[in-house]
């Protein structure tokens, strides 16, 4: 994981298929302050397109980075505004 951010909230979506990470990462977004950090931990692979599309087309966030483990996929996205 870098150090160049601080992760303030983690968002737990293992078990969960598309679009329902997308869906519960949009909502625990909308719950941070702009600066704040959101770390999406999920075991479905698609959710490394899917958050990385999502935040591509969506105002106010931006997908920092992105983490691929043993069937455990980590996303880490910044409210910017």
């Amino acid at each position: 994981m870098s150090s160049e951010f601080t992760v303030t909230e983690t968002l737990d979506v293992k078990g969960l298929s598309c679009p329902m990470p997308i869906v519960k990462t949009k909502q625990a977004i909308d719950d941070l302050e702009a600066g704040e950090v959101l770390e999406v931990v999920s075991t479905d692979s698609g959710s490394m397109s899917d958050i990385q599309g999502w935040a591509d087309g969506t105002d106010g966030v931006s997908l920092l980075e992105q983490d691929e483990g043993d069937d455990v996929y980590k996303h880490y996205v910044e409210k910017t505004a």
